[in-house]
């Protein structure tokens, strides 16, 4: 595992952007795992000023709502389309998100578990984590080798993304995640995290047993984890450790 820690969101963006490039211009045709939420937002800013040839590179997106109806702004397939297709010139036909809007949303669930699969894995998935240790939507108490499938939202996880819809009712109770297993079969994974309140989870994550009740540390299984995070949020990480390198870049700080 290699831990970045940078000065703030924007040199996060920066960081993080910098390796996937580096993925493209090695494999014009990879695969990438693409994730929702704030904290990607300033890779994708980043990633669009290296102003790469994206045009044959493939995306899976982590996770979607289900039930909300098509073309709904916050849907996480309108979100993939205005921050990652159209931004980084992805080509619409090789980006695919969940179909929460399915008849049947378990069956779409495994399909989309196995299109991952028949696309030969993802070279690189992007993460993000949330205060109760998700990733994905793989809620606290997920098998740590979950396939793709329908999950049920925490409370937490509906009261932190109410902020995008007009009101905690209006957020989806439910949605299509990849699981955890799902996660771990990418060949690298790469976790943004910024902020002050993402500082204990992410030392739990980090350091902590690796148990369901925190997702993320399932991470610590990974052959190759990169990690980049801001000084808040490296804040509470344990001295480096066997086979954990730590970077720091901008004013140091202790970890």
């Amino acid at each position: 595992m290699e831990i970045f820690v940078v000065p703030d969101a924007a040199a996060i963006g920066a960081v993080a952007a910098g390796i996937i490039a580096a993925v493209v211009r090695s494999k014009p045709d990879a695969v990438l795992g693409v994730a929702t939420g704030g904290s990607p937002l300033p890779v994708y800013a980043a990633l669009a000023g290296h102003r790469l040839d994206l045009s044959r590179v493939r995306a899976f997106a982590l996770d979607e709502y289900v039930g909300l109806p098509a073309g709904h702004p916050e849907s996480y397939g309108e979100v993939v389309r205005r921050e990652v297709t159209e931004r980084l010139g992805l080509d619409p036909g090789h980006v695919r998100v969940p179909a929460g809007g399915a008849e049947d949303p378990e069956r779409a669930a495994v399909e989309y578990d196995t299109s991952i699969r028949a696309a030969g894995g993802i070279d690189l998935q992007l993460l993000g984590i949330g205060h109760n240790g998700h990733i994905a939507f793989n809620e606290p108490g997920s098998a740590l080798d979950s396939r793709t499938r329908v999950e049920t939202l925490a409370a937490r996880t509906r009261e932190a993304n109410a902020r995008y819809f007009g009101s905690l009712s209006e957020v989806p109770e439910r949605c299509i995640t990849q699981g955890l297993g799902t996660i771990m079969e990418a060949r690298h994974l790469l976790l943004v995290v910024h902020g002050q309140d993402k500082a204990a989870i992410l030392a739990e994550a980090l350091s902590g047993p690796v148990s369901a009740e925190c997702p993320a540390s399932v991470l610590q299984r990974h052959p190759h984890v990169t990690v980049v995070a801001d000084e808040s949020a490296a804040s509470q990480l344990a001295p480096e450790k066997a086979g954990v390198r730590v970077r720091v870049a901008g004013p140091a700080i202790s970890v």
